[in-house]
């Protein structure tokens, strides 16, 4: 279970407290959250990819302006989060 596996743990054993019984009870919380990481990595992915193709990131700014690169990847892998908390962590 990676970060955004842990993430929706917290979440649920806050919010969702019927659903974190029934997980445990049912021995399936480990495979939950499992998936659910493995769901919000793909989405981020996905996600930091077409932003990155949307604002024009490619291997040639990479070369010419190193650290606009670094700092405009940073935003889109922020954005990302943002929509993978929003979409999978916390529902």
């Amino acid at each position: 279970i990676g970060k955004y596996g842990l993430l929706h743990l917290d979440f649920i054993k806050a919010h969702r407290k019927g659903r974190y019984t029934s997980l445990v009870s049912e021995c399936r919380l480990n495979e939950y959250l499992y998936q659910i990481d493995i769901e919000a990595k793909e989405m981020l992915e996905t996600i930091i990819s077409r932003l990155a193709t949307e604002r024009g990131m490619d291997e040639d700014l990479k070369a010419r302006d190193m650290f606009r690169w670094v700092a405009e990847m940073y935003n889109i892998k922020a954005s990302a989060e943002e929509i993978v908390f929003k979409e999978v962590i916390y529902k």
